[in-house]
């Protein structure tokens, strides 16, 4: 091959043709080449625009998230709630901050947010951990403490931090002492690094972190009692502290959600349901209602898990955009929002056989015992059949059920047409006649359960939590509450304490390979060694 480089003036003229063709050949060759180098570079610098413009405009919007909570802080709207409101305002304020500020530091990683507020100096200092408490003392040397030049290090100092953890019933301090070696002849400093944690710059351990989200959204408390709790035990940890503490950990968990997330979607079987919930409105002085959407695998799947999402409303457009992309079968109940949810893709409603039940137990007469008679027959078939294989469950459903759910049919009519229009019993009636197709779609897929009773159950610790804790201070801390919820359920669900895998995870977070995020989700989880 001839070197192009090497070529001198004239000597074009010398080469023989056949010469020619080749360096001609090669230079069209290495134009081709360095053209598809120039566009593969070109495609990098447009992929890596595409991610910088994406990454700024998150961050403008944490930002300006950070700037519009400071702003209702110190407005005169705050001015307008109640002493209790404004306290809860604030605790949920701090864990919004936290939160937020969280997700832009792992955002900016090491360029210098510019936008961050200055310390307010009025912010009190860190007290130092009570002396009374246990330490238990970790010491951090190097393995090799003979420096390169051959010489022994001499050991100068050490620093000493303090981490606060937990047992039941008991606080006590991590206190780990890192020994600094250095050598006097090369000026040489080796100490061993800090581990990192959830919270850098705090002192609470991931088992600290556990047991206070363990207290709020298991236990359904609010900061004020954990407070007193805590004090109880001799250590002083503000509602504040509690509250930034929590957001910072809600925020950690936040790819570990959308994992979940994406993992109860891979379902073709969902069950859907929605509750109530208050949401402070800051603006009004007063509460306002807002929703929490709970999403489940199938009933009968053998790796449970629920997924909460909090919205501020009830429409179709919430159920819509959380399935986006998702096609299947979902049992609900006959709520006509999701009508719209079945109208997209390939999907399917199945009815709640509760709640036709329910319609009938209202009434207490002789239609309604003989309905919830006929349903018992039913109830007890699926029962039996509870721990059977998809495939064998529907068998017995064709041989057994099919029969007795179309004498249930045709009775419900002959009825229908005996009572008047409007009475209690007609509406009763109509509303199992009306949804029949619905009700009738467990005969179709083993998976499908004759009621939504699974998702209900999932359900209650909000009814429980709203009792505790009254309201949501914001839309943030609502979505936050949903997020550490569903991991909580969903442990709980796949038989694991929260607190205990709540603690492990914490640990492992932050080292954990966000391409690996799915061993941590709770059907998959086992515990470290």
């Amino acid at each position: 091959m001839l070197d192009v480089h090497a070529l001198q003036p004239g000597d074009l003229n010398r080469l023989a043709p056949s010469e020619k063709d080749a360096l001609l050949l090669q230079m069209f060759n290495h134009i081709g080449e360095q053209s598809r180098t120039l566009q593969a570079h070109q495609e990098q610098i447009e992929q890596r625009d595409k991610a910088l413009k994406f990454k700024d405009a998150k961050i403008e919007k944490i930002t300006f998230e950070l700037q519009r909570l400071k702003r209702w802080q110190f407005s005169a709207h705050s001015e307008r709630m109640t002493a209790d409101q404004r306290q809860l305002f604030e605790d949920t304020l701090v864990e919004d901050r936290e939160s937020l500020q969280a997700e832009l530091d792992a955002l900016l990683g090491d360029k210098p947010d510019t936008n961050r507020p200055a310390r307010d100096r009025r912010t009190p200092r860190r007290e130092a951990l009570p002396a009374h408490l246990r330490r238990v003392e970790h010491h951090h040397e190097p393995e090799d403490t003979t420096c390169g030049c051959g010489r022994p290090m001499v050991r100068i100092g050490e620093d000493v931090s303090e981490r606060l953890d937990i047992v039941p019933a008991e606080f006590f301090a991590h206190r780990h002492i890192r020994g600094k070696w250095a050598c006097k002849c090369c000026e040489k400093l080796v100490q061993e690094p800090v581990d990192p944690q959830i919270i850098d710059n705090g002192i609470p351990t991931a088992s600290l972190l556990a047991y206070l989200l363990a207290s709020r959204f298991v236990d359904h408390l609010p900061y004020y009692r954990i407070e007193k709790i805590n004090a109880r035990s001799g250590v002083h940890t503000p509602r504040s502290t509690l509250a930034a503490w929590s957001g910072r950990a809600g925020a950690a968990l936040t790819p570990l959600y959308e994992a979940l997330r994406k993992f109860a979607l891979s379902c073709p079987v969902l069950h859907i349901d929605e509750t109530p919930v208050r949401m402070l409105d800051p603006g009004a002085g007063k509460t306002k209602k807002a929703y929490v959407w709970g999403y489940a695998r199938s009933a009968f799947d053998s790796q449970p898990c629920v997924v909460y999402e909090f919205c501020v409303g009830r429409g179709a457009k919430y159920p819509v955009e959380f399935l986006k992309g998702w096609d299947g079968t979902f049992v609900c109940d006959d709520y006509k929002v999701y009508e719209t949810v079945a109208k997209i893709g390939m999907r399917k409603e199945a009815g709640c056989g509760a709640h036709a039940r329910r319609k009938f137990d209202e009434l207490n007469s002789p239609v309604g015992t003989e309905a919830i008679r006929r349903l018992e027959r039913i109830y007890r078939i699926e029962r039996a059949i509870a721990s059977l294989s998809s495939e064998r469950r529907l068998e017995v459903r064709k041989l057994l059920t099919q029969k007795r759910w179309d004498a249930l049919h045709e009775w419900l009519e002959l009825e229908r047409r005996r009572v008047a229009d409007g009475s209690a019993t007609a509406r009763a009636l109509d509303y199992s006649l009306k949804r029949w197709k619905a009700l009738s779609e467990f005969l179709e897929d083993g998976d499908v359960a004759f009621d939504n009773n699974h998702l209900e159950n999932q359900i209650r610790p909000w009814a429980v939590g709203r009792k505790g804790w009254l309201f949501a201070g914001s839309e943030i801390a609502g979505q936050r509450a949903a997020m550490v919820m569903s991991l909580v359920q969903s442990a709980k669900l796949n038989g694991h304490d929260p607190w205990a895998y709540l603690r492990d995870v914490l640990e492992r977070l932050p080292t954990h390979l966000n391409s690996c995020i799915d061993e941590l989700l709770p059907h998959r989880w086992q515990p470290a060694k």
